[in-house]
C-alpha cells in the first residue's frame, strides 16, 4: 500500500506542474466538460444556505468558487500543493474559505463538523480498506441529516490524456453503492447508529452526450439513523433489491406483465392511462417508480416527450439503462433515487406519472406536496396504485402488507390527500374490477405459456409467480386489496 501511495504521489507531482484543468482532469476537453457538467452537478445538491462544506480533492477550484458563493463556509482539501495554490489564487479572497493540503485518508475533524462533504474522483484512489475507513469517518464528521456528494469513474478511467501511470481502484457503480450503504457508525449517545441512504445516483449527462461515456456516476447520500431495520436490511433500498426486486425476480415479473413492464396490465393499461394525458412533443415528464422503463419508452416514442424515470431499486434502473441503450432514446433518462428525498425546482415538469409505486411510501401527503411544487401551472398528475378496502383487514392481508412493506389507504383517502396537497380537478377512481380482469388475463396467459415460462426460468419460478397471482386475485375478489387510478391538475 505504501508503494502504491508513493507511485501515486509521483504521478500527480508530474501531472500537477502546470495546474491546468486539462492536467487535473486528464482530459483534453476538460474545459468544455466542466462548462456542461458543473450546472448539472450543482443542481443535485441540497440548498447550501448556512452549510459548512468540506470539499475533498478540491483541485484548482472548479467547484470551490461555486460552493463558496452558496455555503456559509468551505474547507477545501487537496493532496497536491500546486493545485491547492492555484485554488487559493482564485478563491483565497473569500472570507468563508479555508485551504488544507493533506492526504484525505489521514484527515481528522471533530464529530458533527460539516453539513456536506463534496468530492470528485477521490474514492477510486483508495483501497477497499481505506475506503471503508473513510466512509466511517465521513459519517462521524457529518451532522445528522447531512449529505455526501461524490462522483467516480466506474469500471475504467474517464480521461483521454496519455499517461504512463494512473493507479486507481476501479469499481462498478454497484460496488460503490454497496460500500456506502453498508457502513454504519458506532452507537451514539442517543442510542442510534447512523448510516447513509442514497438520495440519488445517476450518470453524468454531460459525459454521456459529449463522450458516449455512461460510466461517470455520481451519488448524493444522506446521513440517517439506523435504529430501525427493514427485515434485517440496513436500508429500504437493500430490502427491495434483495427481496421483491432481485434482478431475477424483475425478469419474472416482466414475463407476466409484458416486455418492458413491471406494473399492472403492462402495455395495455399504460396506453390507456398515458393517452388520457394528451401529451405534446417536448413536454417534460417525471416517472416516479419507472421500473424497467417500458412506459417511458412508449411516451417518448409515441409523443416525443422527454422523460426522467426514478426508481429506488438499483436492479430496476440497471435493467432500464441497458434497455435504453437498445432503444437509442436520449430523451429518456433514468436515476436511482428516493422520491421522498430527491428535490427538483418548482415548475420543473409538465406531467408526473407513477404506476403502482407510492404504496411503498409512508408519508404520501408530503410527497404529493412535492409533486404539486414540481409541476408547472396546468401540469397533470396521473397515478395508479394499490389501495385497501373499507372493511377491517384480515390477518392474512395484514401479514401480506407487512411482508411487502406497503402502506395502503382507501382510494377515497388517497384522493383527499391530493386535494389537501393543493391539486384541483382530482379524480379518485376505484379500478378494482379492471384490476381483477387484468390479473385473470395475465394468469391465463402464463398458464397457456407454461412450457415457455419454465424453459426460460424454471418450474419453481413458474409455480412461485402463478401462485402469487392467484393469491393476489383472491385478495382482490375478497375486497381486501383494491386498485385506484388518480388524476389531478395544478391550477
Amino acid at each position: 500500500m505504501d508503494e502504491v501511495r508513493r507511485q501515486m504521489t509521483e504521478f500527480w507531482k508530474e501531472h500537477s506542474k502546470d495546474a491546468t484543468v486539462e492536467k487535473m482532469m486528464l482530459d483534453s476537453r476538460a474545459s468544455l466538460l466542466t462548462e456542461q457538467e458543473l450546472p448539472e452537478i450543482l443542481s443535485l445538491l441540497p440548498c447550501l444556505n448556512g452549510y459548512d462544506v468540506l470539499e475533498l480533492g478540491a483541485g484548482i477550484g472548479r467547484y470551490t468558487s461555486q460552493l463558496l458563493t452558496r455555503a456559509k463556509h468551505v474547507t477545501a482539501v487537496d493532496f497536491m500543493e500546486s493545485f491547492l495554490e492555484k485554488n487559493k489564487e482564485a478563491n483565497g479572497h473569500h472570507s468563508n474559505a479555508e485551504f488544507i493540503q493533506a492526504d484525505v485518508t489521514k484527515l481528522e475533524f471533530p464529530p458533527n463538523s460539516f453539513d456536506l462533504v463534496f468530492s470528485n474522483w477521490l474514492m477510486m484512489y483508495m483501497s477497499n480498506e481505506e475506503l471503508n475507513s473513510f466512509i466511517k469517518k465521513m459519517l462521524v464528521w457529518l451532522r445528522p441529516g447531512g449529505f455526501v456528494f461524490f462522483r467516480e469513474s466506474c469500471n475504467h478511467r474517464s480521461g483521454d490524456c496519455k499517461v504512463d501511470f494512473n493507479p486507481t481502484y476501479y469499481r462498478t457503480d454497484a460496488q460503490y453503492s454497496y460500500l456506502v450503504s453498508s457502513v454504519e457508525s458506532e452507537v451514539t449517545e442517543t442510542g442510534h447508529k447512523y448510516g447513509f441512504d442514497i438520495v440519488v445516483k445517476k450518470n453524468i449527462k454531460a459525459y454521456v452526450e459529449m463522450k458516449n461515456n455512461p460510466n461517470q456516476i455520481c451519488w448524493l447520500l444522506e446521513k440517517v439513523p439506523r435504529s430501525l431495520k427493514t427485515q434485517g436490511f440496513s436500508t429500504f433500498q437493500q430490502f427491495l433489491d434483495n427481496q421483491q426486486y432481485t434482478s431475477h425476480g424483475i425478469l419474472r415479473y416482466e414475463k407476466m406483465f409484458g416486455a418492458g413492464y413491471v406494473s399492472t396490465g403492462g402495455p395495455s393499461t399504460t396506453k390507456e392511462f398515458v393517452d388520457m394525458l394528451n401529451l405534446k412533443p417536448g413536454q417534460e415528464v417525471l416517472d416516479v417508480g419507472c421500473g424497467i422503463g417500458g412506459g417511458d419508452f412508449y411516451m417518448a416514442k409515441t409523443f416525443g416527450v422527454k422523460v426522467l424515470g426514478l426508481d429506488l431499486s438499483e436492479n430496476m434502473v440497471n435493467i432500464a439503462i441497458k434497455r435504453a441503450m437498445t432503444e437509442k432514446l436520449p430523451s429518456v433518462q433514468f436515476e436511482v433515487a428516493d422520491a421522498t428525498k430527491r428535490m427538483f425546482s418548482e415548475g420543473s415538469f409538465d406531467v408526473i406519472y407513477s404506476r403502482d409505486t407510492i404504496l411503498h411510501i409512508p408519508d404520501k401527503p408530503a410527497l404529493f406536496k412535492h409533486f404539486h411544487s414540481w409541476l408547472k401551472p396546468g401540469g397533470q398528475l396521473l397515478i395508479s396504485d394499490y389501495c385497501c378496502g373499507e372493511k377491517t383487514w384480515t390477518q392474512e392481508f395484514k401479514d401480506y402488507v407487512q411482508q411487502r412493506g406497503y402502506i395502503l389507504y382507501t382510494h377515497s383517502q388517497y384522493g383527499k390527500f391530493l386535494e389537501e396537497a393543493g391539486f384541483c380537478n382530482v379524480r379518485a377512481e376505484d379500478r378494482s374490477a379492471q384490476f381483477i380482469q387484468v390479473i385473470e388475463a395475465e394468469l391465463q396467459r402464463a398458464e397457456d405459456n407454461k412450457d415457455e415460462f419454465i424453459k426460460e426460468f424454471s418450474e419453481e419460478d413458474y409455480l412461485a409467480i402463478v401462485n402469487g397471482w392467484r393469491e393476489k386475485l383472491g385478495r382482490s375478489k375478497s375486497g381486501d386489496q383494491r386498485w385506484g387510478l388518480f388524476y389531478a391538475t395544478k391550477a
